[in-house]
């Protein structure tokens, strides 16, 4: 056992705006000094910023007038000695493998949180939240070299998670085969991306489509509302009221209530992902993404990944990726 650590952090920040000027200051002390102080700070900075005529509160009319229970919260009574065991089973039966020689570690999180938003244009809501995971990490080697992976479950709730043996027994298995590796030659073929992997692909694109990177005027993606940015079969789109789901939430940032719509429909993209200030910039209408987009699903074919895999003929299917040559100005795509 390397770590047991347990940990409770607290915290305000506040944003003042003195017209068009804003002030921004935050604490880790909530005691009424410490309140004082801080909203001292915001204001005296809002008197010294530079006038922005895009900043203010999102629009009245946009925030959220009722908050849906999404069902977030489930706690976890966890006891230490039933954890340190969940993570040793784990990495017991990761090891379950002569070729596996280390392990990188096994951990069981669990974590609770409350947020609650406040503005001047009487929003106030809040919510609780709950995260828990377990974790596995090994290392095989062959004479040829070492090898890892891992594998991981993530929920609200406990009961969703995954069992100990059954990541430590996927977290093993993707370790071993990767063993025995060569390389290829230069080809042009069909690329299939494992779906952890592609999630990366999805997170590119919408910071391509995000409102920073639009009104800078630093996205490939600039007026292509309307223009066809996939394959016709392709369809991306917010789910922000899925119950117990990580990315839920019935409001942003800022207050703004949250939508469900698509973002990509028919190859096309439908809409891009702005909070109240980009939106300003860019003349358009807050989508309620401040903070970022909730739940973003692409739908899925009527194949697995084995039957997707056998469809490739030659082909390449990626279970990592390494480097950082995302380039969203130009578009240009080049990792490892």
């Amino acid at each position: 056992v390397e770590t047991v650590e347990f940990h409770r952090d607290r915290g305000v920040s506040v944003t003042v705006y003195k017209g068009q000027r804003k002030g921004h200051a935050s604490s880790s002390d909530d005691n009424r000094d410490s309140l004082r102080a801080t909203l001292a700070a915001a204001t005296a900075i809002a008197g010294y910023t530079e006038e922005d005529r895009y900043a203010g509160l999102a629009p009245a009319a946009d925030l959220a007038k009722e908050v849906t229970d999404l069902d977030l919260y489930h706690p976890w009574a966890m006891d230490t000695q039933a954890a340190i065991e969940q993570a040793l089973r784990c990495e017991t039966v990761a090891r379950d493998d002569a070729r596996i020689v280390s392990s990188e570690g096994a951990s069981v999180n669990s974590g609770a949180s409350l947020r609650v938003y406040a503005t001047s244009e009487g929003f106030l809501h809040g919510y609780r939240g709950t995260h828990h995971s377990r974790v596995c990490s090994v290392v095989a080697e062959d004479e040829a070299g070492m090898q890892r992976d891992y594998w991981y479950s993530a929920s609200r709730r406990r009961e969703d998670l995954e069992d100990a043996p059954e990541i430590g027994r996927i977290a093993g298995a993707r370790t071993v085969r990767r063993l025995g590796a060569r390389k290829l030659n230069t080809c042009q073929v069909p690329v299939l991306f494992e779906a952890p992997v592609a999630s990366s692909l999805l997170s590119h694109f919408i910071g391509a489509i995000s409102g920073g990177a639009l009104y800078r005027k630093a996205s490939f993606l600039l007026d292509h509302l309307g223009k066809s940015v996939f394959s016709d079969f392709v369809h991306i789109y917010e789910q922000p009221f899925i119950p117990r789901a990580m990315g839920s939430a019935a409001f942003d940032n800022e207050g703004v209530k949250t939508v469900r719509r698509d973002i990509v429909a028919g190859g096309e993209l439908e809409g891009y992902v702005l909070g109240s200030y980009s939106a300003r910039r860019l003349g358009l209408k807050t989508t309620g993404n401040a903070g970022g987009v909730h739940n973003l699903t692409i739908d899925h074919g009527d194949r697995n990944l084995s039957e997707l895999i056998r469809n490739l003929g030659q082909g390449v299917l990626v279970t990592e990726l390494i480097g950082f040559g995302v380039n969203t100005v130009t578009g240009d795509y080049s990792r490892g």
